[in-house]
């Protein structure tokens, strides 16, 4: 392997690990604070509908009682918690290990450096695939990319990479959702059907 192909490998391997401690870490998050979230919040409504009665609503209730099965899902995990903080700092351990082989590999002159560091990525490939759990939280993933391009430093990737917003930085699965709703939204407003009986009107009037 020459020296440009392997600077472009150690960076997508970078990616790979660099991601895969984000989102460990982003499962783990969740399964440590949602369950408090969705506690306080319902402390909190419960004292606030005591003063106001209005807000006691089947809307609320059934939002409540959603966020008790989410609190629920998220309790499935928690037995594995500290595996997914272990992990993510295993990955983010060999990440920067990457990084420090991207920038040898960069001053490196000869075939012999360039082989040494070839043989370190595969060592390092090797932990990467025996450090990973494959079982994640759901929205694991959109967390992990807010905490891999926004809060981990990248710039070496960058240089190889090219990472691009629409492509990269925002989830695929985001956008999908994001079309969903947008289509929801505009049967919603512009089909008559549905604000009819939203209204209580008849689509097919009186008889």
């Amino acid at each position: 392997m020459n020296k440009s192909d392997l600077l472009k490998a150690i960076a997508e391997r970078g990616y790979d690990v660099g991601f895969g401690a984000k989102k460990h870490f982003a499962t783990y998050d969740i399964i440590e604070k949602i369950p408090g979230w969705i506690g306080f919040t319902s402390i909190a409504f419960g004292i606030f509908s005591l003063a106001y009665t209005d807000l006691a609503t089947q809307f609320t209730s059934a939002t409540f009682v959603v966020l008790g099965v989410v609190s629920l899902y998220v309790g499935f995990y928690a037995h594995d918690k500290h595996r997914y903080n272990e992990a993510g700092a295993s990955l983010t351990k060999l990440y920067y290990e990457l990084k420090m082989l991207y920038l040898t590999l960069k001053g490196a002159e000869g075939q012999e450096e360039i082989s040494k560091c070839e043989r370190q990525l595969l060592d390092i490939e090797s932990r990467f695939f025996s450090d990973c759990i494959s079982k994640q939280i759901l929205f694991s993933n959109w967390y992990a990319h807010y905490k891999f391009y926004w809060e981990l430093q990248i710039g070496w990737l960058e240089e190889e990479l090219r990472f691009k917003f629409f492509r990269d930085k925002v989830p695929l699965s985001f956008w999908i959702c994001l079309i969903m709703l947008a289509c929801i939204a505009g049967l919603w407003i512009f089909n008559p059907f549905v604000w009819d009986c939203t209204l209580g009107i008849s689509p097919v009037g009186d008889l």
